[in-house]
């Protein structure tokens, strides 16, 4: 069993050279930034609400709703390009199973829209 080890050094050389600029790169990063939090670093930003110091406060249960129906209506688009570029080869079946899809989401989110899901108060 002849085992040359030179065809692995340019492999451990490459892994070497990449460690190496990981940890220039990460330690610039520290040297580098700037630590001044101000008013408008610690401002609200896309959140909606003040910051706070802790990062295990509980969020309100409407960011997680409003997050469900995206993944939800989203899951709807995904499944409607394919839909409408194959409709030629699926065809009348595939028509109206993708209606009665349509009107299912329809009615889920008729149904979220009465309860008040959609409302942010």
């Amino acid at each position: 069993m002849d085992l040359d080890l030179y065809t692995y050094l340019p492999v451990l050389m490459f892994l070497a050279v990449a460690t190496l600029l990981a940890g220039v790169i990460i330690a610039l990063s520290y040297i580098v930034s700037l630590k001044k939090p101000d008013t408008e670093k610690n401002s609200q930003y896309e959140c909606g609400f003040e910051a706070f110091s802790e990062a295990r406060g509980r969020f309100d249960v409407r960011f997680y709703l409003v997050a469900i129906l995206f993944i939800i209506f989203d899951l709807e688009i995904a499944f409607l390009f394919p839909w409408a570029i194959s409709l030629n080869e699926i065809g009348i079946f595939g028509f109206w199973s993708m209606i009665v899809f349509l009107g299912v989401l329809t009615i889920g989110f008729i149904y979220e829209w009465k309860k008040g899901a959609l409302e942010w108060e």
